[in-house]
């Protein structure tokens, strides 16, 4: 990968949080290169190091392929900027990202997606069905949330963050796609397994034949398996080696992300 930047491009911002908006503005980039945008719709969050409180957006208004480091507007939970910001909020993106960002201290990025494959499934009555090897990954892990319209009510959030519980992907019924980590690694890598699971079952399903559902028992140890897969994939953390493949990519292609 070409080097990063050492030094800070914005005042009253540290190394560590400006290793964190390069990261992120990577990943705005990889998820325009693999197609899963909505014009300047969608997002990806980051909590800001050293703070529980604070987490980065993308600027509404711009699309994925233009989102740098130093556009990224810091936030707190109420919605404030941190900072100056020559763009707005989308108000649906604050709501639905400042719940999760709100009440669960171990998810450090929140990943959302209006892909057509999601929103597919997302339709489906049943959700996502174990009909391929990703989607059995996602067997009892996987939340589910009843659309209400656009997102942009408060009182959305507390049952957004009950429907989620402790769990890292959630389909957000006639809506999209979530998933959550630690890591801007770990969401992508399970937003990676999830959209293909849901482009597969959409394929599959192209010509009403019967589909191969294993059973619970089945579908129970490939999830444990992949769990397994994930927790340690060659020593790296969930999601690093896949994820730096793609931006590695997106280095050579346009590195100006990182600026």
């Amino acid at each position: 990968m070409a080097n990063r930047s050492s030094s800070p491009k914005l005042p009253g911002v540290n190394l560590a949080e400006w290793q964190s908006r390069q990261r992120l503005a990577g990943a705005y980039r990889i998820l325009d290169h693999l197609g899963w945008t909505e014009t300047i719709y969608g997002h990806i969050t980051l909590r800001v190091p050293g703070t529980d409180t604070h987490f980065l957006i993308n600027p509404y208004g711009l699309r994925y392929d233009e989102v740098r480091a130093s556009n990224l507007i810091k936030i707190d939970l109420d919605g404030n900027v941190i900072g100056e910001s020559n763009y707005p909020v989308n108000r649906a993106g604050f709501v639905i990202h400042s719940a999760i960002h709100s009440a669960r201290q171990d998810v450090h990025c929140v990943l959302h997606t209006h892909t057509v494959a999601g929103m597919a499934v997302a339709a489906q009555r049943d959700g996502l069905l174990p009909v391929s090897m990703p989607a059995t990954g996602f067997h009892g892990r996987i939340a589910y949330h009843d659309y209400e319209g656009p997102s942009l009510d408060l009182d959305e959030r507390e049952r957004l963050i009950t429907n989620l519980g402790n769990k890292n992907a959630m389909v957000l019924r006639t809506h999209g796609l979530l998933t959550c980590g630690n890591t801007i690694e770990e969401a992508f890598i399970l937003m990676f397994r999830l959209q293909r699971a849901c482009e597969i079952q959409v394929a599959a399903q192209v010509n009403n034949g019967d589909l191969v559902i294993p059973s619970a028992e089945v579908c129970e140890r490939a999830a444990l398996l992949t769990d397994e897969f994930l927790t340690c994939h060659d020593g790296q953390p969930a999601g690093k080696l896949e994820f730096d493949s793609y931006l590695r990519l997106i280095d050579d292609k346009d590195p100006t992300y990182q600026t």
